[in-house]
């Protein structure tokens, strides 16, 4: 089961695949296999399958103890092998290595299981030099987020190289999701990471949960 904290102990990777057209099962097979390489590394800790409702994309939230495990399991042959094949099904794979850096819940420690939440992932695209103001943005909204109907945690992840920021957030159901969308400012050219940051929100559904 995968936890998440702001202790950060762990190595987080997430990886969104966007699909080529009616190929998100397909690549879910793919990625499935990947698990089962993964799971055979020492340092795997967990590895989290979710698939967006609208078959766009293709989301890994994954776990690691340390960056050596990561970096041994990205050099097998095998790992090697299946990545260069499901490139002929996606149109791009966005992976980054991630820290939270702000999280509330209204059910203690989040915590990523399959069937329990709907998933959103905010993806926030920025240059490096604007990552810091978005941070300090995201936890000035967190808090008051937490206010919405439906919304169980929302949990803002800053990727290391600069590049992104990530809301992963859960909900009870899809209606609480939607009346967020139809408020005003939720558009891409709004919002608080206007001029910062592009935006792009889908609704995914957790598949798998595979655990060391």
């Amino acid at each position: 089961m995968t936890q998440l904290d702001l202790e950060n102990q762990l190595i987080t990777v997430i990886v969104l695949f966007k699909v080529k057209l009616r190929q998100q099962m397909a690549l879910i097979d793919q990625v499935k296999q990947l698990f089962d390489i993964a799971k055979q590394q020492p340092g795997f800790v967990s590895a989290n399958l979710h698939r967006s409702l609208d078959e766009v994309k293709v989301a890994n939230f994954a776990q690691w103890e340390i960056d050596a495990a990561l970096e041994q399991f990205r050099q097998r042959p095998e790992t090697q092998a299946l990545w260069q094949q499901l490139q002929n099904l996606v149109d791009e794979a966005d992976s980054h290595v991630y820290e939270i850096v702000a999280s509330e819940s209204k059910v203690g420690h989040p915590q990523i299981t399959t069937g329990e939440y709907y998933v959103h992932f905010a993806e926030f695209r920025m240059p490096p030099e604007n990552q810091p103001r978005m941070v300090a943005l995201a936890k000035e909204h967190v808090g008051p987020a937490m206010s919405l109907l439906g919304l169980v945690s929302a949990n803002f992840h800053r990727s290391l190289d600069g590049e992104r920021v990530i809301n992963y957030g859960q909900w009870e159901d899809k209606e609480a999701i939607y009346k967020l969308t139809q408020r005003p400012g939720f558009g891409k050219e709004e919002g608080y990471w206007a001029g910062l940051a592009e935006n792009a929100f889908r609704l995914y559904e957790v598949l798998l949960s595979e655990s060391a």
